[in-house]
C-alpha cells in the first residue's frame, strides 16, 4: 500500500495528538517563559531518575535550586513519588516517596 503525503500527514497528526492526550494536564503554563529547560526535557530527566508513569505535572516557583521548578507525580506501582527538576538548570532537586498528606 503507497501512502499519499496527505494520508502521511494526517496519521502522524493523529499519532502526535494520541501522544500528547496521553499527557496529564500542565498547570503553570504562564511561568514557561522563565523557564531554560522544556517540559520535555524535564520529564526526561524526572522519569530517568524515578521511572514511572507521569500522574500529574506542573511548573510552580518554589524555594530551592533557582527558585522555578518543574514538579511531578510519578506513579510507580502503587506508591507515588514527588520529582522536582529545577527549570532554569535541569538539576534534579528531589526525588521523595509523597507521603499520606501529599501537598
Amino acid at each position: 500500500m503507497k501512502l499519499t503525503p496527505l494520508l502521511l500527514a494526517a496519521g502522524l497528526a493523529a499519532g502526535a495528538s494520541a501522544a500528547l492526550a496521553a499527557q496529564p494536564a500542565f498547570t503553570g503554563h504562564e511561568l514557561s517563559g522563565q523557564a531554560k529547560v522544556s517540559l520535555d526535557q524535564a520529564r526526561t530527566i524526572a522519569l530517568k531518575a524515578r521511572p514511572g508513569q507521569i500522574t500529574d505535572q506542573e511548573l510552580e516557583k518554589e524555594k530551592g535550586g533557582t527558585g522555578l521548578r518543574y514538579s511531578f507525580d510519578v506513579k510507580v506501582q502503587k506508591a507515588v513519588y514527588e520529582v522536582g527538576v529545577d527549570a532554569r538548570t535541569g538539576k534534579l532537586l528531589e526525588n521523595k516517596k509523597e507521603g499520606p498528606h501529599p501537598d
